[in-house]
């Protein structure tokens, strides 16, 4: 069973009588939603309806499980102890450095969702819990099915939800009551305004570094992000992808042409110049 430890990650615990109803009231996860069996995808956003912090989450008995990125984990539990008042609620650090992600039929739960909406069975745990290879096999894994992490494939308080999939893949409900930056977020849905998405690039070389541009007659459309060999992650604007591509115009990442797709999970398609008008 192939498995990676991120060291990257850290693990905090909310608990007490008024958790679930303290986080539905903050996060953009659907907490009703979540089953006892699965990491979710989240967020605590700004005013603004960027993602302040993105996360997953996944319930621990009555509390709640929150996988974050260690160099964040300071400032989101300052942030959620602010937020908490005088709110029957415990924000505990957990011990565990790092994660275990494992993958295949012999993965236990919890299970990630995003991974499952692709067909995949992937685990995650707190900790180094067995011996495990380096990041570069579970980053090729998002790669393949589409899955972005914050830091290798957007910047925080620079992407919102829709960005990064996080109304198909869980991460963001429309339906639970209000939640910091929610007006914004349910604006761009119900106005199908989101126009930047995460892609799918393919070459039939390797590609250049992150960062690159993604050009089309010289001009911008998105950056790129994990890269693992021929294949990497971008988010672009798939307005522009889909003029270029129903024109036949070449798109490049730097020198290097490619394509993009979007990933099949989604449901998502590139929309045509007719659609836009």
């Amino acid at each position: 069973m192939p498995s990676a430890f991120l060291p990257d990650r850290a693990f905090v615990r909310i608990g007490g009588p008024d958790a679930e109803h303290f986080l539905q009231n903050l996060i953009t996860t659907d907490l009703g939603a979540l089953a006892a069996d699965e990491w979710r995808p989240g967020a605590l956003l700004t005013p603004q309806g960027k993602i302040l912090f993105d996360f997953l989450i996944s319930r621990d008995g009555d509390a709640f499980r929150i996988d974050i990125r260690a160099d964040q984990l300071d400032a989101f539990v300052k942030r959620m102890t602010m937020y908490k008042l005088q709110a029957a609620v415990a924000i505990e650090v957990l011990p565990e450095s790092g994660a275990t992600v494992s993958w295949g039929e012999e993965a236990t739960s919890p299970v990630d969702h995003r991974f499952a909406l692709a067909g995949t069975t992937l685990s995650r745990q707190p900790g180094k819990v067995h011996e495990a290879l380096d990041s570069a096999g579970y980053d090729a894994l998002r790669v393949l099915h589409g899955v972005p992490d914050s830091g290798s494939d957007y910047e925080l308080s620079d992407a919102f939800p829709h960005d990064v999939l996080f109304d198909k893949s869980g991460g963001v409900s429309f339906r639970k009551g209000c939640y910091v930056g929610q007006e914004v977020v349910s604006r761009m849905q119900h106005r199908s305004t989101a126009r930047r998405r995460v892609v799918i690039v393919s070459a039939n070389t390797a590609l250049p570094a992150r960062g690159t541009e993604i050009t089309i007659n010289g001009k911008s459309i998105g950056t790129l992000g994990t890269v693992a060999g021929e294949r990497g992650l971008a988010i672009v604007r798939i307005d522009k992808a889909g003029e270029a591509m129903a024109a036949g115009e070449a798109i490049f990442a730097g020198e290097t042409l490619i394509t993009l797709a979007l990933p099949v999970w989604s449901g998502l398609s590139f929309p045509t110049a007719a659609e836009e008008a």
